[in-house]
């Protein structure tokens, strides 16, 4: 049978030197194998196809047959590693905590145990008839979240807000 950590290990030696990492590996029942990898600028099928090559040249269908996807994960998935954090930062995102509500942001800094979603928001101020923006930064441990995902949006970013 063909192990996880044999793929993981396939991947990783490929990939090294590399921008791009691993960030997922199943292999199901049926020899069903799905790897998922990401890159440090974008990933492309190119990339993509060439791990999948690496891979699927280093397996023998002889000895057992298989399927082989090779995939980045998609927009609808959360962050699962620090790297994912780390080129994020800068892009809006959802934030669900184990504990508490969901906080919309921007990801402004990533540390080794937690990263930093700062929020604005409109609010009015005392004896004023007009709102003003408010900005306040969110610290999240990595271990006290459920969830982070990437949010997509065709309106105006952020930094063009007035």
């Amino acid at each position: 049978m063909i192990s996880k950590e044999h793929i993981e290990s396939l991947a990783e030696d490929h990939l090294q030197g590399t921008p791009g990492f691993l960030v997922d590996v199943v292999v199901s029942d049926g020899s069903k194998i799905v790897v998922t990898v990401d890159h440090d600028e974008s990933t492309s099928i190119a990339f993509c196809m060439s791990l999948s090559r690496h891979i699927e040249s280093s397996l023998d269908r002889e000895v057992q047959d298989f399927s082989l996807d090779v995939l980045s994960p998609g927009l609808d998935q959360p962050l699962k590693l620090h790297r994912q954090f780390l080129k994020n930062v800068g892009r809006e995102v959802s934030v669900m905590p184990i504990e508490g509500v969901k906080v919309e942001g921007l990801l402004t800094r990533v540390e080794e145990d937690h990263f930093v979603v700062q929020t604005r928001e409109k609010r009015r101020l005392e004896g004023r008839k007009a709102k003003a923006w408010f900005e306040e930064d969110h610290a999240f441990k990595f271990s006290d979240v459920h969830w982070t995902k990437v949010n997509i949006s065709f309106n105006k970013s952020r930094a063009e807000a007035p």
